[in-house]
Formats: structure tokens, C-alpha cells, sequence
């Protein structure tokens, strides 16, 4: 495998743009609300509810394909997520955060659904895993960059907020730039459907994404802000928390990428889930600023696993239908996103600890889900139960 100019070259360096933009962003994000617009945990929830729409919109993307090429409109994605990013610092209310944040998500989420889409278009079913691996690993070292000069220019040259986002923004669109101008367009392998597709036979695909979406925004949403809330983190420790993160994700996604090629994928998640239920248990009692850093550290780890979804599906999927299945499984994702920050977050005002016991529950929902994907998944073999439901009715 060669990665000069190649379409894996290409995604690692998109990847490294998007993680770039979005890791500033998310690195600042609970300071900046609480410092600079005043935020409780009702506001963050709203924040978070409007950031999520885009995706659950993802499935429009189908139609944007229509009039532009897929690897293009990943540039175009790019420039619009570094955009968003870059206009934060400049709006310091709790309207203009909500409003740049949107700008900010729509790129982010066009470009999540094609990056998925083009990953199980140009690999090959036996390389996936791995590469999947590589390029979480890719995003994580670009994280590390981003967290460190976010810790040194906010700690020792006290930059303000204005100048961190414009930096994190202007290097996601300079790579943008640099992509579209420097990779040639790559052709399809598959011709792929520009409609919506809904099929039942990925029904398992589409449950294990929708609970997915859902136990994200317990983590994306409550686990960061309990750091800054409950245990005071500042900006340089939040930092810290993320540089940690992303130092543990290069050196262990790839292998977690090749161990789910050794594995399966059912054992894969079934292992995914069962830590995600201590480590939600875990957050609802915590008391302690040390444990809950160690718990945020291996729920990031965890959701690593999540490569396992992405190569179930690339296993049962009919190859032309990708590219739509990428949108309308990124809506699927996000429907419980669009309610769960709001209402969670009015929960949160109530008792903290309930938010993470409900995303516990929901851990042990995707347990069943991970179940019944078959040891060796395959077109006509996607299912355990459904697949013995049917040879009954069959007899």
C-alpha cells in the first residue's frame, strides 16, 4: 500500500485537517461557555442539541451528490467546518455560539458521512479494520498538536479565546485548500445510488447506530462538563485530559483496528459495551477528580471500538449502496442526539448522577444489539435471530 497522493494518503490528511479544527473547538468549549457566555448545564444542552441537527441531516447529502463529486464535496465540507470554527473567538454570546457552532457542525458532519462512505469505498474489506485503526490514530496525533498548543499558548502566552479558534479554523481550510488542489479526482470502484435506501436487512447496522448517537452525547455532552463543573478543571487541564486521550489513540487504535480483524466484530462490540457500562456506572459516583480522568480516558478508548460497526456494515453491505447508507446511518445516529442534550441537560440540573445511569442503560441495550451479529457477518448472513426466525417460517 502506497500512500503518495493515493486515495488513503488523501483521507489521512483529511482526517488530520477535520481533527485539527474540531479538536480546538471541543478543547475549549466547556471554558469558553461557562467563562465567556455564562452557560449552566440547560444552556450547554441547547449547544449541544443544535450542534447534532446537521447530522441528523445528513442523509441530504445524497442529494448534494448529485451536482458534486463526493471527494469534492469532502474539501468543501472542510473548508465549511474550519470556517465555523474560525468566526467562534468573535462572538462571545450564547447566540453567536450557537450560531457558529451550526456553521461549524454542518461541515463537520458532511464531512464525518463522506469520510466514512469514501474509508469503505476505496478499502479493501481485509484492510479496513487496520486502516480504520490508522487513521483514528492520524486524527489522534493531530489532536495532540492541537491540545498541546492550545495548553502552551493559553497557559504561558495567555492568547485569548478569539485567537485560539481563529488559529484551529485557519489550518482546517488551509488543508482544504492544499487537498483540492494537490490530489487528482479518484474514480469510483462501485457506481453508487444518489437515493435514499433504507433496507431491512441492515436493520442491525441501523440499531447499533442509533444507540451509538445516543450514548455519544453522554460523553460528549456530560462527561467533559463534569470535569469543568464538579472538579474545576481549567483550560491547560482539560488540555491535558484530551492530550492523554489522543496519546493512548495512536499507539492503540491501529492495534484495536487489527484486533478486530483477528477477532470479529461481534466480540469486538460486545466488549465495547460491557466497559461502557462500568465506566457510565462509574462517572454517576464518582467523587474523586483522579478516577474520573482515568474514566474519561477509557470511555475514550472504548468508543475506539466503534470501528467495529463501520466494517460489519462494509461486510454485509451491497457495495453501491455506501455511499446513501452513510448518510441516512448518520441520521439514524443523530436522532437521539437532537433531543438527548436538551433534555438531559434539564436532568442534569436534577441529579447528574441519573444522566449516567440512563447511559448505562443504554450501554446494556447495545449488548443485546452486538449479540446477534453473526461470527462470520455476510450479504445474506447479517443477523443471528433474524436469520433463524426466517429458516422456521421457511420449514
Amino acid at each position: 500500500m502506497t500512500f503518495k497522493k493515493s486515495p488513503e494518503f488523501l483521507l489521512l490528511l483529511i482526517a488530520v485537517g477535520s481533527s485539527m479544527g474540531f479538536a480546538i473547538w471541543l478543547n475549549l468549549l466547556n471554558n469558553f461557555a461557562i467563562d465567556q457566555a455564562g452557560f449552566t448545564g440547560k444552556e450547554i444542552g441547547i449547544l449541544q442539541s443544535l450542534r447534532e441537527v446537521p447530522g441528523f441531516l445528513a442523509f441530504s447529502i445524497i442529494y448534494v451528490l448529485l451536482f458534486i463529486r463526493e471527494q469534492r464535496m469532502a474539501y468543501v465540507s472542510l473548508f465549511i467546518l474550519g470556517l465555523g470554527t474560525l468566526l467562534t473567538g468573535f462572538f462571545p454570546s450564547a447566540v453567536g455560539f450557537y450560531i457558529t457552532t451550526v456553521i461549524m457542525s454542518i461541515g463537520f458532519h458532511y464531512l464525518e458521512t463522506i469520510q466514512n462512505s469514501l474509508s469503505l469505498q476505496w478499502l479493501d474489506k481485509k484492510d479496513a479494520p487496520a486502516f480504520l485503526g490508522k487513521m483514528i490514530a492520524a486524527k489522534s496525533a493531530a489532536a495532540i498538536f492541537a491540545f498541546s498548543l492550545v495548553w502552551i499558548l493559553f497557559e504561558y502566552f495567555k492568547l485569548d479565546y478569539l485567537w485560539l479558534y481563529a488559529l484551529g479554523g485557519s489550518i482546517s481550510i488551509v488543508i482544504a485548500l492544499f487537498s483540492c488542489l494537490s490530489f487528482e479526482d479518484f474514480p469510483e470502484k462501485v457506481y453508487q445510488h444518489k437515493k435514499l435506501i433504507l433496507r431491512k436487512r441492515y436493520w442491525l447496522y441501523y440499531a447499533l447506530q442509533f444507540m451509538g448517537g445516543a450514548r455519544r452525547q453522554i460523553f460528549v455532552v456530560f462527561a467533559g462538563f463534569l470535569m469543568v463543573e464538579k472538579f474545576g478543571f481549567s483550560v491547560g487541564e482539560i488540555s491535558l485530559l484530551f492530550l492523554i486521550n489522543a496519546t493512548f489513540n495512536i499507539f492503540l487504535a491501529p492495534r484495536i483496528g487489527k484486533l478486530i480483524g483477528k477477532i470479529g466484530e461481534r466480540k469486538a462490540l460486545v466488549f465495547e459495551y460491557i466497559g461502557l457500562i462500568a465506566v457510565f456506572v462509574g462517572y454517576a459516583l464518582v467523587e474523586s477528580p483522579m478516577i474520573a480522568m482515568v474514566l474519561y480516558v477509557l470511555d475514550h478508548l472504548f468508543f475506539a471500538m466503534a470501528i467495529a460497526q463501520k466494517t460489519y456494515f462494509q461486510k454485509i453491505a451491497n457495495p453501491a449502496d455506501i455511499a446513501s447508507t452513510a448518510g441516512v446511518s448518520f441520521t439514524i445516529n443523530h436522532i437521539a442526539a437532537v433531543v438527548i442534550p436538551v433534555l438531559f441537560g434539564s436532568l442534569w440540573l436534577i441529579s447528574p448522577a441519573w444522566v449516567f445511569y440512563a447511559g448505562a442503560v443504554m450501554a446494556v441495550m447495545s449488548l443485546v444489539l452486538a449479540f446477534n451479529i453473526p461470527r462470520n457477518p455476510e450479504e445474506g448472513n447479517e443477523v443471528v435471530v433474524g436469520r433463524v426466525m426466517t429458516k422456521l417460517v421457511q420449514v
